[in-house]
């Protein structure tokens, strides 16, 4: 039985923490901070039948922070250099090591990692973590790289600004110059040649809007070439076999998938090389893509990636529809544009990068998602992405510190998030409207895979044929045997009356047979009756922010 992927992302320094009393900029010891422990498996359990098959752990690799594990014999690093208390998870300090602030014993991180992974398959999910390919914290430094592992750097040539050997890119002779970099605990950072900055800022002066807290990976490119841009990828660079042991390493410990970080800033030729080493060696091991521009798509899914963020259309897309700044028959267009890689495109209206639905920078409701989830949970059989707390209606409106009230769940600082609090570790506390909202996203994310029509049916966009339904309003139709599902979803703030067409080249195109059929809402499990005729009109009472899911059985001839 083929599978939808069905992602929950879990900011793992969050999600446990039960600290009530944080407070802005808060260090680890005022705000707390979650645990791989507190993952049991009561809390596996209640994610995975949410209609969940995959669990995103982000921020497990350690990553520069401010909190001193110096006597664990872990560098400390200068605060200059992080971004808030805790520090960015995209700013790794050792590709060999967990984060100790996620430990309860540090000295066993790993180990405690590796039980989390344990936990996470006996509960029947598979387990995803980040990999960051395309930039390392400036003070990067390993001191749990297996024997004989040579580390980042250490074998390189700072003389030269580029050489393919090198697993950096410096300038020559200059000291990085950290003027336009906050100053924290009156400690200036020293770095003498300055290496790139991590966003391709290639002088030694980055500014504080850039990832100042990032160096630049070195993948056989020489960005600064006096002709432009050039490759030099013969004979391999140092940097993709030192990359490419990283992943055989994560996925030896029983990882089933990497969510790859700006992966259109490493070239394709590094991903087809090292996914299919890794590919060769573990075989289910699947390769999720952030990449943004959407000419490059079919360039990575080429070069190994099974899945690639659907960011700039169907995510773009649909957060305008919702905001009422687009119709809603502009996602045909979307999927369309995609359409020969369809099952390649990941979907999702919240991660870790984006605003929450609920914030007052998106919808301010977390209600207006439910359509929009509909969409990204029932087109197609792509996988679709759930951000913890997004089916608990979580706002982002805390402000955290380094992040600020900005709508978005911060990643840089210690803090509490309320709605995970209340939705796993103190379930009496939830609000009835945070209740409902979860019971309908395990409704819809549980049909994803429960219905073979939804999970892997044919799709026939019904948008051509019902242009007076266009602006607020989206339908098709999914089939797979002799299932056949109606979905038509209303982005409109009220209840909506709505007579969907099927025109005759759907009952042609999906074998659809005419007639009186017994139908069942998916969503309310209400039965009814409904006549299916070439072009003929079905009247259907949509709710508000909400839609039907109509399961259609055909009658039973006598």
């Amino acid at each position: 039985m083929k599978e939808k992927p069905v992602i929950y992302q879990i900011f793992t320094r969050l999600f446990g923490n039960t600290t009530k009393s944080v407070v802005p900029d808060g260090d680890i010891t005022q705000n707390g901070c979650g645990k791989l422990n507190d993952i049991d498996h009561a809390t596996l359990q209640r994610i995975h039948q949410m209609g969940v098959t995959h669990v995103w752990y982000t921020g497990v690799i350690r990553h520069a922070t401010t909190t001193d594990y110096s006597a664990y014999g872990i560098p400390v690093q200068t605060p200059q250099v992080v971004k808030g208390k805790a520090g960015s998870p995209y700013a790794i300090t050792d590709y060999y090591d967990v984060d100790p602030d996620l430990a309860t014993d540090v000295d066993k991180r790993m180990e405690e990692f590796l039980a989390l992974v344990k936990r996470t398959h006996k509960e029947g999910m598979s387990v995803v973590i980040d990999f960051v390919p395309n930039h390392v914290a400036r003070e990067y430094r390993s001191v749990c790289k297996p024997e004989m592992v040579r580390d980042l750097g250490a074998d390189d040539n700072t003389d030269m600004h580029f050489s393919p050997n090198n697993n950096f890119y410096y300038c020559w002779g200059q000291p990085l110059d950290t003027s336009d970099i906050p100053l924290q605990n009156g400690e200036r950072y020293v770095e003498c040649p300055a290496k790139a900055t991590g966003n391709d800022h290639f002088d030694n002066h980055p500014h504080r809007d850039d990832w100042y807290e990032t160096v630049k990976l070195n993948y056989g490119i020489d960005y600064c070439d006096a002709g432009g841009r050039s490759e030099h990828f013969s004979p391999i660079p140092d940097t993709w076999s030192k990359m490419t042991d990283i992943l055989m390493f994560w996925a030896s410990k029983g990882v089933d998938a990497f969510r790859c970080d700006m992966a259109e800033m490493v070239p394709a030729a590094f991903w087809q090389w090292a996914t299919d080493k890794v590919k060769f060696a573990y075989p289910d091991v699947k390769f999720i893509g952030e990449v943004y521009d959407p000419a490059q798509y079919r360039q990575y899914i080429h070069a190994g990636f099974d899945f690639l963020y659907d960011k700039v259309g169907m995510y773009d897309c649909l957060r305008d529809v919702m905001c009422h700044r687009r119709q809603a028959a502009d996602i045909t267009r979307q999927w369309q544009a995609v359409d020969d890689i369809f099952h390649h495109m990941l979907y999702f209206l919240e991660n870790h990068d984006e605003q929450r639905i609920a914030s007052d920078f998106f919808t301010g409701d977390a209600r207006k998602g439910i359509p929009g989830m509909l969409v990204c949970a029932l087109l197609n059989g792509n996988p679709v992405m759930v951000y913890a707390g997004q089916e608990f209606g979580e706002r982002g409106m805390d402000e955290e510190g380094f992040s600020g009230r900005d709508g978005r769940t911060t990643i840089f600082d210690y803090w509490m998030v309320d709605t995970l609090r209340r939705g796993y570790y103190d379930r009496r506390a939830l609000k009835k409207d945070q209740r409902m909202l979860h019971d309908t996203y395990t409704k819809i994310l549980s049909l994803a895979n429960s219905e073979v029509a939804l999970r892997e049916g044919k799709l026939y966009d019904l948008m051509y044929v019902n242009p007076q339904i266009a602006d607020r309003q989206f339908a098709f139709l999914r089939k797979a045997d002799s299932q056949l599902v109606l979905v038509v979803v209303n982005f409109d703030d009220v209840d909506a009356e709505a007579d969907v067409v099927i025109p005759r080249h759907a009952f042609e195109f999906l074998g659809i047979d005419e007639g009186q059929h017994v139908a069942v809402d998916l969503l309310t499990d209400q039965q009814t009756e409904v006549m299916l005729g070439c072009d003929k009109p079905i009247a259907l009472h949509l709710p508000a922010c909400g839609g039907v899911v109509l399961k259609v059985t055909p009658q039973k001839k006598a």
